[in-house]
C-alpha cells in the first residue's frame, strides 16, 4: 500500500555504496532530501545518512523492484540520479567482447532500463528530474579507454534526445559529465590484461598508469555533489554539464574548435603515445 508523500524531495541514486554516488548521496541527504541510495549487496555497505536498496542495474527485475520499494515508501521519486558506473580499459583489439557487453549493459542499458521503470511514476506527478552522470571520456574517444568514451557518448547523445521527448510531461532531464575524482574507480575497473608480447604491451601498460594516477590525484568528490545540488535547485537545467578540473572542461571545447588532427595530436601527447 502507498504511504502518504513525503514532505522532502525523494531521491533515488544508484551506484551510492561508494565513490561518487556516495558522496552524492551523503550529501544531499544532508541538505534534507529524502535519500535513497542502491546497491548490489546493500548488506554488505555501511550507510548511515540514508537508506540503501539492493539493485542491480545490469537485471531490470531488481529495477522494478526497487522503484516500487521507494515508490510504496514514499508515494513520490522527484529526482533519479543515474550514477552507476563501470570503468573499463584495454587495447580495443584486445579487449573481449563479453567484457565489452558488459560495460554497455551497465553504463548504458542500466540507466535506460532505470529511466524507463522511472518515468510512470514521474509522469503521474507531472514532474521530476533525471540526472545521468556521464563522463567528459564520453566527449571523446580516448586511447585505451574507448569502449568506456563509447558507453558515456552513447548515454550523452540519447538523452539529448530524451529529454525532448519528456518534456511535454513536466519531466526534466540533464547530463553531468565528471572529470577525475579521487574514488576508486581504478579498483573496479575491467582492465585487459598487459599482455607479455602484445604488440600493445609496452604503450598500454604505460598508459595505464597514468591513468592510474589522474584518478588517484583527482577532485575530492564532494564537488560532484555540491553541483548537483545546484542542478535541483535549477528551474531550467542545461542539456550538458561539466564538472571538474579547468584543463579537463577546457578539452571539451577545444575539440570543437581545433582540427581534428591537431586535436588528436594534443591527445596523443598528452598520454605520451
Amino acid at each position: 500500500m502507498k504511504q502518504g508523500k513525503s514532505s522532502k524531495k525523494v531521491v533515488l541514486i544508484t551506484g551510492a555504496s561508494s565513490g561518487i554516488g556516495k558522496s552524492i548521496a551523503t550529501y544531499l541527504s544532508k541538505q534534507n532530501f529524502k535519500v535513497y541510495g542502491t546497491s548490489r549487496n546493500p548488506q554488505n555497505s555501511s550507510i548511515e545518512n540514508f537508506h540503501l536498496v539492493a539493485l542491480d542495474v545490469t537485471k531490470e527485475e531488481t529495477i522494478k523492484s526497487a522503484v516500487q520499494e521507494v515508490f510504496e515508501k514514499e508515494g513520490k521519486i522527484d529526482i533519479l540520479i543515474n550514477n552507476a558506473g563501470v570503468g573499463i580499459t584495454g587495447p580495443i583489439e584486445e579487449t573481449p567482447e563479453v567484457e565489452i557487453k558488459k560495460a554497455f549493459e551497465t553504463n548504458y542499458f542500466g540507466p535506460l532500463n532505470m529511466i524507463k521503470n522511472v518515468l510512470p511514476v514521474m509522469r503521474s506527478q507531472q514532474s521530476g528530474l533525471i540526472i545521468n552522470v556521464t563522463s567528459i571520456a564520453g566527449y571523446m574517444g580516448l586511447p585505451y579507454r574507448g569502449i568506456y568514451s563509447a558507453t558515456k557518448s552513447a548515454l550523452e547523445i540519447t538523452a539529448e534526445a530524451y529529454r525532448m521527448e519528456i518534456k511535454q510531461f513536466g519531466i526534466k532531464m540533464t547530463n553531468v559529465a565528471p572529470g577525475d575524482f579521487a574514488t576508486n574507480i581504478a579498483s573496479g575497473r575491467y582492465h585487459a590484461p598487459v599482455t607479455k608480447g602484445s604488440a600493445y604491451e609496452e604503450v598500454y601498460g604505460n598508459t595505464l598508469k597514468l591513468m592510474n594516477e589522474h584518478v588517484d590525484s583527482g577532485q575530492d568528490p564532494e564537488l560532484m555533489a555540491k553541483e548537483i545540488l545546484k542542478i535541483i535547485e535549477t528551474e531550467e537545467p542545461k542539456v550538458h554539464y561539466k564538472v571538474g578540473e579547468r584543463l579537463q572542461k577546457i578539452s571539451v571545447k577545444l575539440k570543437a574548435l581545433l582540427p581534428d588532427k591537431l586535436y588528436e595530436k594534443m591527445l596523443m601527447k598528452h598520454y605520451k603515445l
